[in-house]
């Protein structure tokens, strides 16, 4: 379902803008639709009145929760079952935040991820994706929503600028607590800066080193990483946000002295944060996470070098959650019942950067 799609549905049933506004902040906000000026059985229309419950229950039923792995962080990730039967995962960030996917797998296919294992199976429609919010909010409050759950939010673009224009306004979510996650794709630069809505943007670098970020992530854009940074400056200017670079640490390959001169020479003195994220580790993937004082010097380093840098806890580190984690699990555990052989995950290797 998409949102457009369920507005014109609201019209059919004789909702004006205000009947339809109501509606939807309700929903996405997990509201009731009565409110102190007066309840919905007096306010909306017959028709709408009437259609009200089986219209609930079809939303419910776009994004349920099969499964819950809470880690001791506060973090909770979710494995998410759509209407169809196809899963994905969002995460109940601390402090109020929500991870939201925007594809049921992944067409990049970066090594270190097992979400692209399989390839891309489909989109999910903007209403799937707020209805991921709109679990969440069952749950607990949400404040902040970032698309860096499974898929490349770039490759689903129509879909996840509507849904973002649905949660900054009826939604109520603060434009800069939306951020949209991407591995850099000309369109994202074009149609952002154009919206209503106007996200905050990451962009994820992993490299520097334009040979090697080719390989971490086969799919993505050719885009240089240089030139990749320009782009997301002119943005941050535009728009007042700065651009968050997402940099996944994986030891011996992307965390020597190499890379922290490029980021360096690529980002100190810009409007940038550069978020360092110790890798999640994957049993069936062949990397590794740096020790925490490794990565926190690193991060002291590129702070000397006057880039703003955070150091970030991934979140569900303990329940192995991460990167597509539990939906493959999922699918793994009904193969076994099903009496089928799920295909190996296969060896990756990177050669790693020699040490001084």
């Amino acid at each position: 379902m998409q949102i457009e799609h369920l507005r014109q549905r609201l019209r059919a049933l004789g909702a004006k803008p205000a009947h339809e506004a109501r509606f939807l902040r309700a929903w996405s906000q997990q509201r009731s639709l009565d409110t102190r000026r007066g309840r919905a059985q007096d306010f909306f229309p017959l028709a709408l009145q009437n259609a009200l419950p089986a219209l609930d229950v079809e939303l419910a039923r776009l994004a349920r929760v099969r499964s819950e792995h809470a880690g001791e962080d506060d973090s909770a990730r979710l494995l998410v079952e759509l209407a169809d039967g196809q899963t994905v995962e969002s995460v109940l960030l601390p402090r109020d935040g929500l991870c939201v996917s925007t594809q049921v797998g992944c067409a990049v296919g970066c090594v270190f991820c097992m979400t692209g294992r399989a390839g891309l199976l489909r989109q999910l429609g903007s209403a799937e994706i707020v209805a991921q919010v709109a679990l969440a909010r069952r749950r607990r409050t949400v404040k902040k929503v970032v698309f860096m759950g499974m898929g490349e939010p770039a490759h689903n673009l129509d879909n996840v600028l509507e849904a973002i224009a649905l949660l900054g306004t009826e939604g109520g979510i603060g434009h800069k607590n939306l951020v949209f996650s991407t591995v850099g794709d000309h369109r994202v630069f074009e149609r952002l800066p154009h919206g209503e809505v106007k996200p905050a943007l990451a962009l994820s670098l992993h490299s520097t080193r334009a040979a090697l970020r080719e390989r971490l992530l086969p799919q993505a854009p050719r885009i240089d990483p240089a030139a990749l940074v320009e782009l997301g400056e002119r943005y941050a200017r535009d728009t007042g946000y700065p651009i968050q670079y997402q940099w996944t640490l994986l030891e011996g390959i992307n965390d020597g002295p190499e890379e922290i001169d490029g980021i360096a020479r690529l980002l100190a003195g810009r409007y940038a944060v550069m978020n360092l994220i110790p890798y999640n580790t994957v049993e069936e993937l062949d990397f590794r996470r740096p020790s925490w004082e490794a990565a926190a010097e690193m991060a002291r380093q590129l702070h000397r070098r006057g880039v703003l840098t955070k150091l970030r806890q991934s979140a569900g580190q303990d329940v192995d959650g991460g990167c597509g984690q539990l939906r493959a699990r999922g699918e793994a555990a009904a193969a076994r019942l099903a009496g089928r052989r799920t295909p190996s995950a296969g060896a990756i290797r990177i050669e790693a950067v020699p040490r001084p």
